[in-house]
């Protein structure tokens, strides 16, 4: 039950229709939770992580934490994580924008508008507005347009706002993690 209760533990997941089951079994629909728990692991970003740990981080660095005596939970906590910030930082931006560009989750979900998040919002704003403008004819109609492309643009600034803050703190790990397993020539 807990391995499908989770969205993507499968390279490939099972579909809209099993997912949606799920979230209704579990009572998650119509819930805060729904847009965290299901979505929050990603089986991309593990083997990414996986990848990383196996290849970036040498096996003499375990070994001499166990001849100095450090338990397993010790060596990762003291060793593994402060060599892994580049890594790590690279999958919580993905992370964070793979769940700030997502509506689609919150539109099948989601029915109270009062939990719907702001790219949701924005979206129902553009279609609302496009559809007003393209009522309109004559002079009215290129004056609804123009504010129709300006509400476009404006949303488009406030959505990617959160985002473009967030990048310049982790953005000197950002090369050195994208580039983990890679060939070095």
């Amino acid at each position: 039950m807990v391995r499908h209760f989770l969205h993507d533990t499968d390279v490939f997941s099972g579909g809209l229709i099993p997912t949606y089951i799920n979230i209704q079994k579990l009572g998650l629909y119509d819930t805060f939770w729904v847009m965290v728990l299901p979505f929050s692991v990603i089986t991309y970003y593990i083997i990414v992580a996986r990848t990383f740990f196996t290849t970036g981080l040498p096996e003499d660095l375990w070994e001499a934490a166990q001849i100095d005596g450090a338990s397993t939970l010790r060596y990762f906590f003291s060793v593994v994580l402060p060599l892994s910030k580049a890594i790590l930082a690279v999958i919580a931006l993905w992370s964070a924008v793979g769940q700030w560009n997502s509506y689609f989750n919150a539109m099948i979900y989601l029915r109270n508008s009062n939990l719907q998040p702001l790219q949701l919002v924005l979206r129902n704003i553009l279609i609302n507005n496009q559809t007003a403008s393209s009522m309109m004819t004559g002079t009215a109609a290129s004056e609804a347009r123009e504010l129709s492309d300006l509400i476009k643009y404006g949303a488009i600034v406030i959505s990617s706002a959160p985002i473009m803050c967030m990048y310049p703190f982790v953005q000197k790990y950002f090369n050195q993690g994208v580039m983990v397993g890679s060939l070095k020539g």
